[in-house]
């Protein structure tokens, strides 16, 4: 690294190299790589607590987790906790209130106990960055009731070699009581409460930095507190401002050329559950507590993720002699007799993403380019964290798949946010835009408001487009640009997206409430141009029902013309759609009110093409919901309804069976004979196997009253089939159906 008096590289300084391009992530790279010193000013964490065997003097055993009798147990043999006011050492409970217990009337019985208070101190002084040989000399137990708390204060020094304070917080139910640490002009925020009764959680800190112990809001805070000794220097807390100072620098100067985000990973394997930047060990700690500094003196964001790496190709055989061996020995073969061959697919993310103050910052898996690493190159060497082969089947060759897991930290410009976002798509911009919205309310005054509305242009922009899918999000996107009052968007989202057809049933609401923010006119020329489009039947009289009270007329005279008649609707691919009941009970709804002739004009077209508008699957259920809404369609109901009863039900008096069978093969033709034959019940096909699959496919699509068997003696098989009196069956419950829907009706 470059002496502190020296200003920072620059991109293009030979100090970084020559190449322009990755100028900035090399200059990042080489001012993080040179701090190699670990430890920050605190450290913390959490570790399992086998039984201690605490023993109080004067109570005997203390139970963990701590209960209420036993906590008025130790508030008995307790003293108020005083402090330290220049030479004096007073008691005052404005200024701490809480009990303590001097070291000497306080031991610990369980076996484990010295095991468990070494491993803490070892993360304790690890994450401090202090070497050498650390003692923890116990100095008080500390006991915080509801409104027990400590003011900002320094701890003094109480023996030689002490250079800092550890704290470990023993299981005790409680709220509150959280523990401020400030060295310098950094500050940190921990809640010692363990997750587990089996746990507790540390903090260790240097002796000059001031603390202080936040009011206990319920239950008691049970802690121990050690003087941290070392002998020999002094240590002190590692201090990176000049390097803070010049990387800040150096972010500050990011360019409009240079990546969108710089990613620097981690010489330290993480697992999701363990990253987090108070976790991070060694000289990762201190580099991510320079960048971080440095980030937020710069107005960029840092942050902590996984960079993920998958990729599938071709294997091959390690020799010739692997690659014969295998079409005749009888084994089972490992990884090792397979080689990776060519990568066919490959995909990259950054995902787990984590915030310095341990929040989640609401983004989802992300892309990256290889050129946002710092230092270029950085993953070159990377070691497969998983990797499996699979053998060659059918015609596919032997293939590979292997996965690359690294912990990383990522910075960027504030002012990249909304592009880094728009590059996840939907599932990273959707809740991104939700938050913007619901903080703003609308308000454009409010700097939350333009960052949604320039979230939401990108989002238009590279909205999926593909005909043959309608994203989820598209409803949801139109409630949020309405709740913003984002008419300019509205706009532009329903000329690009919405109008060209792109919209569902699902969506209805969210198109409604967008059209409802426009101007009258603009909100009724668009409705209109929205139901004359092509998106499905569904959806259009969706939309013209949320509209009603709107001037529809225009809408409606549109969609009614555009009704199907005897030809039944196609979906995207041409093939038949069924109409659903909604069409019909969307256009009554939003038609009686006020367009009386149009509503006539639609439901003559119902009646008019049965096949297309069917009575028993789309006007029967739909005049169930709509009730008396509209006496013309129920009363042909009822008509048909009474017309099917009418007919008179009875089983068939002989074995002849009606069917209407579309092929005319020989097999086929002898089939139809059976069926109309009166005097026979059974009939034999013995056949190939194609041919008896062929017959038995007709016998089901035609809706045949025949039972089949596959007889499995001799060869060919034989195909038996017996008459039975199913189509009878089925007008039976017919007619059960009938009379309970028509007194319904």
């Amino acid at each position: 690294m470059p002496e502190a008096t020296d200003p920072p590289p620059a991109p293009g300084d030979p100090a970084i190299g020559n190449d322009p391009e990755h100028a900035l992530a090399s200059a990042l790279a080489e001012w993080l790589d040179d701090i190699d010193r670990p430890g920050d000013f605190c450290a913390s964490g959490a570790c399992e607590l086998p039984s201690p065997g605490l023993w109080v003097e004067g109570i005997g055993p203390v139970a963990l987790p701590l209960i209420p009798f036993q906590a008025e147990q130790l508030i008995s043999v307790a003293e108020q906790a005083p402090f330290g006011r220049g030479a004096e050492t007073v008691v005052d409970t404005d200024v701490r209130r809480t009990w303590q217990i001097p070291a000497a009337r306080v031991a610990f019985h369980g076996r484990s106990w010295t095991q468990t208070l070494e491993g803490i101190v070892r993360r304790a002084t690890a994450g401090l960055g202090v070497g050498g040989e650390v003692t923890a000399q116990l100095h008080k137990l500390l006991l915080y009731g509801e409104g027990g708390f400590f003011r900002e204060h320094r701890d003094t020094e109480k023996d030689h070699g002490m250079f800092g304070t550890l704290v470990i917080v023993l299981p005790s139910p409680h709220d509150g009581g959280e523990l401020m640490i400030r060295h310098r002009d950094r500050e940190v925020t921990l809640d010692l409460r363990a997750n587990d009764p089996a746990e507790a959680c540390f903090a260790a800190f240097y002796a000059d930095c001031r603390h202080e112990v936040k009011p206990v809001v319920s239950g008691y805070r049970l802690t121990l507190v050690y003087n941290l000794l070392r002998q020999g220097s002094r240590p002190e807390p590692p201090v990176y401002d000049e390097e803070r100072d010049e990387l800040a620098a150096l972010l500050t100067a990011w360019g409009e050329d240079d990546p969108l985000k710089l990613i620097y990973p981690l010489e330290h394997a993480y697992t999701p559950a363990a990253l987090a930047f108070d976790a991070l060990k060694g000289a990762d700690s201190a580099r991510a507590m320079v960048l971080v500094g440095a980030a937020e003196r710069s107005d960029c964001e840092a942050h902590l993720a996984l960079v993920t790496i998958r990729e599938s190709g071709s294997a091959e055989h390690g020799d010739d002699y692997g690659h014969r061996r295998r079409w005749y020995e009888d084994d089972v073969e490992d990884d090792d007799d397979f080689e990776v061959g060519e990568v066919f697919e490959r995909t990259e993310e950054l995902s787990e993403w984590r915030r310095p103050d341990g929040g989640d910052p609401g983004l989802g898996p992300l892309p990256w380019e290889e050129d946002e690493l710092a230092p270029p190159g950085a993953l070159d060497d990377l070691e497969p964290t998983e990797q499996s082969f699979h053998e060659a089947t059918g015609n596919e060759g032997a293939s590979f798949s292997r996965t690359y897991h690294v912990a990383a930290m990522v910075v960027w410009p504030r002012r990249h946010r909304l592009v880094i976002l728009a590059q996840g798509g939907l599932p990273a911009t959707m809740p991104a835009l939700a938050a913007l919205a619901h903080a703003c309310g609308g308000d454009r005054a409010r700097p939350e408001w333009a960052d949604a509305d320039a979230l939401a242009d990108l989002m238009i922009e590279s909205w999926p487009s593909e005909a043959w899918q309608v994203p989820k999000e598209t409803g949801p996107f139109l409630d949020l640009l309405a709740t913003l009052g984002d008419t300019e968007r509205i706009a532009s989202f329903m000329g690009r997206v919405v109008a060209p057809g792109h919209f569902a049933n699902a969506d209805a609401g969210g198109v409604a409430s967008a059209l409802h923010v426009l101007p009258p006119a603009e909100a009724v020329g668009l409705l209109t141009h929205l139901v004359s489009g092509t998106a499905a039947l569904d959806a259009r009289a969706a939309v013209l029902a949320r509209c009603a009270d709107l001037d529809i007329t225009p809408a409606a005279a549109r969609l009614v013309e555009s009704l199907p008649g005897p030809t039944p609707p196609t979906n995207r691919w041409g093939q038949p759609q069924a109409v659903p009941p909604s069409v019909v009970i969307d256009l009554v709804r939003a038609l009686a009110p006020t367009a009386q002739g149009l509503l006539e004009a639609a439901i003559d077209t119902f009646l008019a093409w049965p096949a297309t508008w069917a009575m028993d699957s789309v006007l029967i259920p739909a005049v169930l919901q709509l009730g008396a809404t509209s006496p013309r369609l129920r009363e042909a109901c009822v008509a048909h309804l009474r017309s099917r009863i009418a007919i008179p039900l009875s089983p068939p008096p002989d074995w002849a069976r009606a069917a209407s069978l579309t092929c005319r093969c020989q097999q086929c033709n002898d089939l139809a004979r059976f069926l109309a034959d009166p005097a026979k019940g059974t009939w034999q096909l013995k056949a190939p196997e194609a041919i008896r699959s062929h017959v038995a496919s007709t016998i089901i699509n035609s809706q045949c009253d025949l039972d089949t068997e596959t007889v499995t003696r001799g060869r060919p098989y034989t195909l038996a089939c017996t008459k039975n009196q199913a189509s009878h069956e089925r007008r039976v419950q017919q007619r059960h159906a009938d009379l309970a829907l028509l007194e319904r009706l």
